[in-house]
Formats: structure tokens, C-alpha cells, sequence
């Protein structure tokens, strides 16, 4: 898959839905609006699961496989399907023509990153949704980083996937609306980013409403690989 730019670009006309889900298993709590213009804070993360897969570290634990965290279409929560377009795996967790400076930062200040999962789906409207799967060696890192993302919403620190050519879709320009959501799962951080089929700015919590299923899907699918057994939620 085909990165937007060499530098990640942050669309200039974009409201922020961020969703803050614990860490142990996804729990999503989500504003009754998409905040706009606003300096709320969102609540934090709670305590990480430690991955219980017997006699391996969570630092030694690859990655999960692509295709069982990002299979081939995934139910939209209503009654359609988001096709998967296309997926790249990554050693780096910190290249600059994927993450922003700031969280590159921060990922280089843990323990350490396992890699990077991308993968970019449509819906049957065309709209585009990114997801971004950042593996870290220590679930602690998670937590820090979700929390991070979660209060420091007006920044965006993970680019969209530019569409391959044959996809159908869209290359969007820098200014076309977006909003974007945050998970965790034991070591892995998870970001999704949401767009209109053609770019427009505005209609963010319907926006925000469709990339939720796709969120959650890809949580439960990271769940499954990297606990050994079910994680009671902390609310």
C-alpha cells in the first residue's frame, strides 16, 4: 500500500471523535458529539492486560498475523460489509512518512515497538478507514501512548494510506475532513481513521458512528491473539 506523502499530512479541515478504550479489552466510550475546537480532555486508559501466552515475554511475541487481524471484509454494524483494499506490515513503528514526530517520540522513549500492521478498508459507500496497529514490547507503552493520543486530541500523528491504483477509491487531498479514533489491547495500540468517499468536511459523528465497528472489530481480532483467555473489562 501506497503511503500519502513522505511526510505524514494532518488534513487541515478535520474534527476529532477520539474514543478512549482500556487497555484490557475494548471498552468504548464515546461523546454524545464529535468534539470540535475543543480542549476537553478524553478519560484516560486503564491498567494494560499482559498477554498469557505460557513461556514467552510480551517483548518476544510477534506481531498477530495480517490476515487474522485484518480479514477480508469485517460486518459494518449495520447491514453492509468494509472491504479490505489493502494491508502492509512494518518493523518500524516510527518511519516518518507514517507517524508524526511527537509519537515517534514517545515510541522511541518505551521499551521498544514490535512493528507496524496498516491496513486500509472501504465501505460500500466508497468512504475510506485506515487502520493502524502499533505492537508494542511492553503493554505499559500502550497504556502511555493511548492515554497520550487520547489528551492530546488536535494533534494527528498517524497519516492515511493513499489508495491503490485499481481500488476504486479516491485519492483525497490534504484538506479533506477526518476524525479519528484510539484503542488498546494488551501490547497493541490501535488508531482508525475515517474519511468521506469524496473528502467533504462535516457529518463527523456519522462519520465517527460508521468507523466504530471497524474499530471494535479489529480490537476483538487482537484480542483473540494476544490473550490466552477472556480479559474482564475495568470501567
Amino acid at each position: 500500500m501506497q503511503k500519502n506523502h513522505s511526510e505524514p499530512v494532518w488534513p487541515r479541515n478535520a474534527a476529532l471523535a477520539v474514543i478512549a478504550a482500556l487497555a484490557a479489552f475494548l471498552v468504548l466510550r464515546q461523546p454524545a458529539e464529535a468534539p470540535r475546537d475543543t480542549d476537553t480532555a478524553v478519560p484516560a486508559a486503564s491498567a494494560p492486560a499482559v498477554p498469557a501466552t505460557p513461556g514467552t515475554t510480551a517483548a518476544e511475541r510477534p506481531m498477530a498475523p495480517p490476515a487474522e487481524v485484518f480479514p477480508a471484509r469485517m460486518a459494518n454494524g449495520t447491514d453492509g460489509v468494509f472491504t479490505l483494499i489493502g494491508a502492509t506490515v512494518t518493523e518500524s513503528c516510527t518511519a516518518r512518512d507514517s507517524v508524526g514526530p511527537s509519537l515517534a517520540g514517545r515510541i522511541r522513549a518505551g521499551r521498544g515497538c514490535v512493528g507496524e500492521e496498516i491496513a486500509l478498508y472501504k465501505d460500500a459507500h466508497g468512504d475510506q478507514f485506515n487502520l493502524a496497529l502499533f505492537t508494542m514490547k511492553d503493554p505499559r507503552d500502550t497504556l502511555r501512548l493511548v492515554t497520550w493520543l487520547t489528551t492530546n486530541f488536535g494533534d494527528y500523528e498517524v497519516a492515511a494510506q493513499t489508495p491503490p491504483r485499481g481500488s476504486g477509491l479516491k485519492v483525497l487531498p490534504a484538506d479533506s475532513g477526518m476524525v479519528q479514533s484510539f484503542a488498546g489491547v494488551g501490547r497493541v495500540m490501535i488508531v482508525g481513521l475515517a474519511q468521506w468517499s469524496d473528502g467533504r468536511v462535516g457529518d463527523y459523528q456519522d462519520l465517527t458512528d460508521r468507523l466504530q465497528p471497524l474499530l471494535q472489530g479489529a480490537a476483538r481480532n487482537v484480542a483473540r491473539y494476544e490473550t490466552a483467555a477472556p480479559v474482564t473489562p475495568h470501567v
